[in-house]
């Protein structure tokens, strides 16, 4: 990693990459509707249009920018916060003009998710050298030569042309196999929110039209010789029996010796609620939540909550914080500092919409020694109290020598 980066150096404008695909024919038979899982894993936006991805990405990605980052240097053998820095500032309040941190992490969270990267370049003052500006780069304006290790970026929305080196710009991806290059979760994900999407689309259809009735007109009684006319004669009750059914009609007058076969299974027939609850099901697995963050009807208690909230935090989120941390400080943190400077994410926020959890987890960081009562205090903007910066520790621990000296004069007698 270079120390010192050139902010003015000059770069070539690349061709703008082609992002443009065919999303298919607009075209939907009443059968169901279209299923292409390649338009659901080249455009993310239609797959978070099913609940459980909606859901499921948000919940990551929320809950990420929900905790604060600290900007550390070490000193006296302690790493201390510096809120008076501008990486602080940057990290924590307004990583760039149009976003606040909140948003800047959480539409990059989703990026990581949907797209399986996200780019990050940081900019720097050349007279401090401390970087002023962090730019997300919008979706499908990065193109990674994974061979070279350079990043051809096109997003004119940011202002952002040229080529860079892969020390300039901060690398968040999703599952990799090379290490190089993220893999999107919906691209794993396609059938599960195909399937789902095309359940809403049939759901909404049978709602709208009151469950259309789809078969064929067939007549035993064909009379040989004249098949070609009879077929014709009968293409023609069909379009008008659908058109009637189209209409809302319920039952349909058929003339003749016509037998009508039904060909369209009913939704009993095809398990539909059975189906849509397993794609919720299997969504929840893609993306490592439990489904009762997406308001799953499960057998829910105190205690299963409990254990899913833990899950959660540690097989599902906290990977991705070191993921983000390690980023950070690889490409934010000068090589030659990283043993006296770091970022790191304030896990203690994950406990700030839960007070009983929060008043639990600071009782006992009280009780072993680890925080002062003022230094609670401060976190909730309390002021200090006389003797709390003393460090306690519960009075049901001492050591062994001390229980060994304060031992009964009578058991001491005896000895």
């Amino acid at each position: 990693m270079k120390l010192f980066r050139n902010p003015f150096k000059k770069r070539e404008t690349p061709p703008t990459p082609d992002t443009t695909t065919t999303p298919g024919d607009a075209t939907t038979p009443r059968t169901g509707g279209r299923f292409i899982p390649e338009t659901l894993m080249l455009y993310g936006s239609d797959a978070m249009k099913v609940a459980t991805v909606y859901r499921c990405v948000n919940l990551i990605a929320e809950s990420v920018a929900n905790l604060p980052l600290q900007y550390m240097k070490r000193r006296g053998g302690l790493f201390e916060e510096q809120p008076e820095s501008t990486l602080h500032y940057l990290l924590n309040v307004q990583p760039d003009e149009p976003l606040s941190a909140y948003d800047f992490w959480t539409q990059a969270v989703r990026q990581v998710l949907m797209d399986g990267n996200a780019y990050i370049i940081p900019f720097y003052d050349p007279a401090t050298m401390q970087p002023y500006r962090l730019a997300l780069c919008g979706r499908h304006t990065v193109s990674h030569d994974t061979l070279s290790d350079h990043y051809t970026v096109a997003d004119t929305w940011n202002g952002i042309s040229g080529t860079f080196d892969e020390g300039e710009v901060i690398h968040i991806k999703n599952f990799s196999l090379d290490g190089k290059h993220g893999l999107s979760t919906l691209a794993y994900a396609a059938m599960a929110s195909g399937i789902a999407s095309t359940g809403d689309r049939e759901t909404m259809q049978r709602l709208a039209t009151g469950g259309h009735v789809r078969g064929i007109l067939r007549n035993d009684n064909s009379v040989r010789g004249f098949g070609e006319y009879q077929d014709e004669e009968l293409k023609k009750k069909a379009v008008s029996m659908d058109e009637q059914f189209s209409r809302g009609a319920k039952i349909v007058p058929v003339s003749g010796e016509i037998d009508f076969k039904q060909l369209s299974m009913s939704s009993t027939d095809m398990q539909f609620q059975q189906v849509r609850q397993f794609t919720v099901r299997e969504l929840c697995r893609f993306f490592g939540v439990h489904p009762s963050f997406v308001f799953d009807d499960t057998s829910n208690n105190y205690k299963s909550a409990e254990m899913a909230n833990v899950a959660f935090l540690s097989n599902t989120l906290d990977p991705l914080l070191k993921k983000i941390e390690a980023e950070l400080n690889r490409k934010l943190v000068p090589r030659a500092l990283s043993a006296r400077q770091r970022i790191r994410f304030d896990r203690r926020g994950l406990y700030s919409c839960d007070l009983e959890s929060r008043a639990d987890y600071q009782a006992k960081t009280i009780a072993a020694g680890l925080y002062t009562v003022n230094e609670w205090r401060r976190e909730e903007n309390k002021p200090p109290v006389p003797g709390g910066d003393r460090v306690l520790v519960s009075a049901n621990l001492r050591s062994i020598d001390e229980t060994i000296n304060n031992k009964p004069q009578n058991q001491q007698g005896n000895e």
